[in-house]
């Protein structure tokens, strides 16, 4: 067979079920391997949202998502994909062409060398340069994509390669057992939890990848711990739940720190130091306890007394099969700062003005989103506000990225995760920046036939560095910018646009579109000018004040 034919049964073998992409001449043996092949290819308008879609699949799945381009100017658009990829932990192969490599009789025309490129941003990148390696690369590069910690691959076929004969059989995956964390930790972690006064569970993206959920609920439950989750953290623990505190959505002085400085134990479950550290250690200070796939990277805030190694599912599992409910756990002062923290969550949520405030925001789409529904946010001041107020009730119902935090990659998520679960609602909430980034898959969710609903946040502006520049006491300068008219830019693409007039439209609009079938685009005009003096100022007042 041809080796692109062989490429393609190996990625059947993976299981792959879709390939995201824009093909280019040096892919045409490849895309001609796809034509009878069960994995659908999905073509997009761009390869960044190719990426970003390839990685959403992955993260939602725990299997590498799939894309692919051409080379040169295709491949480099992956560029931003693969970082995101590879520090949020989202399991990805990147495919890429070439012109060949054993003649050429076009120089160096659109030649880059993309493996080099790729080699700072992935786990693994090669150029396949036989068909008889392509079986044993294939499965090398799924196994490492999709292995503690996840992220991007990079496999480059040249157009002469992919056109040779080959006999060579596809390698099967072999069966493989994540490891279990040692007795012996297992038990200093339990008499660490069982001697202190105040234990406290912080919940990070590692607990987010695999389905840790039940075994964590389980431990919240049963032991009546506190908890709080990390940005990428949010739905592993029912946020709903009476145990839950909040997000670390802030970098201090937010109700939750107030909790955490309450602790003497913090079992920090799926630490991940690509996020924003929720705590700081200072010698002396509070003790913690480090449960993860992997060992803690020790830096000079973060060095774990007890390190819990393995499998996190397994791990609480052992731990709540030998821990017992302690008469001497005091949680009185951690559960007071929540009722403060749970009290000012809510105010802001009827708020009338217009345009609309985020807080009327959040509260909206989390009453217009049924429980197991997802929102998959860009980047923006408002996913501040969505961490904090928006109450995820199910793992990985709130896609949002606080590892690289790009831009233009909300609409591209919510596309995949729409194939991905096809009979949950899905709502990308993008702000007016962001969206534009990748505004045309539009067309792509269009032709694709998905009930999808998009919020575009409008303030005109690049609003989260207008915001910072504000608070650095700079001339607001450079930040500004025009859009255009949202309803007819979504109406050319054959999706359905709408405005909001007043910010009592918001929730019946969501509901109502939720309800409809096909692509909705709802314009929402946003005030941010509250951010400083809720985030900055409120917030931190208010939670020094409780008196403990």
């Amino acid at each position: 067979m041809k080796a692109s034919d062989l490429f393609v049964k190996a990625l059947e073998a993976e299981g792959v079920e879709y390939i995201f992409g824009i093909p280019g001449e040096e892919n045409l043996d490849f895309l001609d391997s796809l034509v009878d092949s069960s994995i659908k290819l999905v073509l997009t308008r761009h390869e960044q949202a190719a990426g970003f879609m390839a990685a959403t699949y992955g993260r939602l799945t725990g299997k590498a998502g799939v894309c692919l381009s051409t080379l040169g100017p295709g491949a480099t658009n992956f560029v931003t994909a693969a970082a995101y990829a590879q520090l949020g932990g989202m399991p990805m192969m990147m495919i890429t062409g070439q012109k060949p490599i054993k003649s050429s009789k076009q120089g160096q025309f659109q030649i880059v060398d993309i493996v080099a490129m790729m080699e700072p941003l992935t786990k693994y990148t090669r150029q396949l340069v036989s068909g008889a390696n392509i079986p044993s690369r294939v499965r090398e590069a799924f196994r490492l994509a999709q292995e503690e910690k996840p992220g991007a691959v990079h496999l480059e076929l040249p157009e002469d390669i992919a056109a040779e004969d080959t006999t060579e059989t596809v390698v099967p995956a072999s069966l493989v057992r994540r490891p279990v964390a040692e007795e012996k930790a297992i038990r200093a972690a339990v008499q660490k939890i069982q001697n202190a006064r105040h234990p406290l569970l912080v919940v990070g993206a590692g607990a987010n990848r695999k389905l840790t959920c039940n075994m964590l609920r389980a431990f919240v439950e049963s032991f009546g711990i506190p908890c709080v989750t990390t940005q990428m953290g949010k739905g592993v623990v029912d946020e709903s739940h009476s145990l839950f505190l909040g997000n670390a959505a802030l970098s201090s002085g937010d109700f939750v720190h107030r909790a955490l400085e309450e602790a003497d134990l913090i079992i920090n479950v799926g630490h991940d130091v690509v996020e924003k550290p929720p705590f700081f250690m200072h010698p002396g200070g509070v003790e913690v306890i480090h449960v993860n796939f992997f060992s803690a990277a020790v830096d000079p805030v973060y060095f774990p007394q007890v390190e819990v190694v393995g499998d996190i599912a397994n791990s609480f599992w052992q731990i709540n099969e030998r821990l017992e409910k302690q008469d001497h756990w005091d949680f009185s002062k951690i559960m007071e700062v929540k009722r403060h923290g749970d009290a000012h969550l809510q105010e802001g949520a009827d708020d009338d003005r217009f345009p609309v405030y985020p807080q009327r925001l959040v509260a909206d789409v989390r009453r217009a989103v049924k429980d197991q529904g997802i929102i998959a946010l860009d980047n923006g001041v408002y996913k501040i506000w969505f961490a904090r107020n928006y109450k995820a009730h199910a793992p990985n119902t709130v896609l949002l990225d606080n590892a690289l935090a790009t831009m233009g990659a909300g609409l591209p998520s919510a596309l995949a995760a729409k194939l991905v679960y096809p009979d949950r609602t899905v709502t990308a909430v993008c702000g007016d920046g962001g969206f534009m980034m990748n505004s045309q898959e539009l067309e792509t969710a269009v032709r694709l036939k998905l009930d999808l609903v998009v919020i575009i946040l409008r303030d005109n502006a690049y609003g989260m560095i207008k915001w910072k520049q504000s608070n650095m006491g700079l001339t607001e300068f450079g930040l500004d910018y025009d859009n255009p008219d949202f309803v007819e830019y979504a109406n050319s693409y054959g999706a359905r646009g709408h405005r909001v007039g007043s910010a009592s439209e918001l929730l019946p609009l969501i509901q109502r579109c939720h309800d409809q079938s096909g692509v909705h685009v709802i314009e929402v005009p946003v005030d941010y000018s509250e951010n400083d003096r809720i985030l900055n100022l409120e917030i931190r007042e208010l939670s020094a004040a409780i008196s403990l």
